[in-house]
């Protein structure tokens, strides 16, 4: 009995001792359906921050893939921010250039070289050096704003956020 209560004590201790992983990045990215992204589906992503992770500067980038097909040099979104405590998200419109001006995809071919009916992935940073200023759960929530309604050939748009260093 000794034993038992030694082993649970130690593992209590353990326990009490360990904190939570401070976020050194998160990434998800998710299915656009049909590949069509109608505006009515908008994608949410939920982060959690703990308190040592508002000690950190972030960089917030939009992933984006898509076929050769796709139609246009940029993508036009909504994103909506919901904070810890709040319940109506912020918005802001967001450009992500897809292409340069002669056309040329400025992102990466699944094969490495971008070729026609490849698939190319994006990864463009929408803020650099974001601050979460309080621990809790952060809402991210994509919609498409492009005028055409659905925008074909988008197969799946994801959220990355990556430690940027200490804030000052």
């Amino acid at each position: 009995m000794k034993k038992l209560f030694q082993v649970t004590a130690g593992i209590l201790v353990l326990a009490a001792a360990c904190k939570p992983l401070k976020m050194d990045a998160y990434e998800k990215n998710l299915e656009i359906p049909g590949h069509d992204w109608a505006y009515d589906y908008k994608p949410s992503f939920e982060v959690n921050i703990q308190p040592e992770d508002t000690a950190s500067l972030y960089d917030i980038y939009v992933n984006v893939r898509h076929t050769d097909a796709y139609p246009y040099s940029n993508m036009w979104l909504l994103v909506g921010t919901t904070y810890p405590g709040d319940s109506i998200p912020k918005d802001q419109r967001v450009e992500l250039p897809l292409a340069d001006i002669s056309g040329k995809w400025s992102g990466t071919g699944t094969s490495g070289i971008i070729k026609h009916d490849d698939i190319i992935e994006h990864r463009v940073p929408i803020q650099h050096n974001a601050i979460f200023n309080k621990p809790g759960t952060y809402k991210f929530t994509f919609e498409q704003n492009m005028r055409q309604n659905p925008l074909p050939h988008v197969m799946n748009v994801g959220l990355r956020i990556s430690k940027a260093g200490k804030r000052p």
